[in-house]
């Protein structure tokens, strides 16, 4: 009994890590978009896809991780995070955070080098979606 029992387990297993993106949950739609506003504000856009949040929509954030270089060539890293709301029946969203990235007040132009996503959190249901907007 028990060789039958791993056997079943090493099939449910390999069924989940060969799952599609929609089965997973909420996914990203391709890497996130930096776009450069000044010389050290930039906009990090996230396209969500959340089709399997399906009618009842969802929210949650996005924990991110933002390397970047400032004008003489220190690195540095900060971890943030942006919330969004696929409202019911949309399956899709975007969510969009404003960073700037030098202490100089713009003296300085600053280069965002790489932008990694930790985690996304979410829950499914039109009220939680309906409570996040208010926040």
């Amino acid at each position: 009994m028990k060789p039958i029992s791993l056997v079943l387990l090493a099939l449910t297993v390999s069924a989940a890590a060969g799952a599609s993106p929609a089965a997973r949950g909420v996914v990203l739609t391709q890497d996130p978009l930096v776009m450069r506003l000044d010389k050290d504000e930039f906009r990090i856009a996230f396209g969500i896809n959340g089709e399997r949040c399906g009618d009842n929509g969802c929210s949650g954030t996005i924990h991110y991780r933002v390397e970047w270089k400032t004008a003489d060539g220190t690195s540095r890293s900060e971890l943030k995070h942006v919330n969004f709301t696929i409202p019911p029946s949309a399956h899709r969203t975007i969510a969009v955070d404003r960073q700037y990235f030098d202490t100089a007040e713009g003296q300085h132009t600053t280069e965002v080098v790489k932008v990694r996503v930790d985690a996304i959190t979410y829950h499914i249901g039109a009220e939680h979606a309906a409570q996040m907007a208010r926040l």
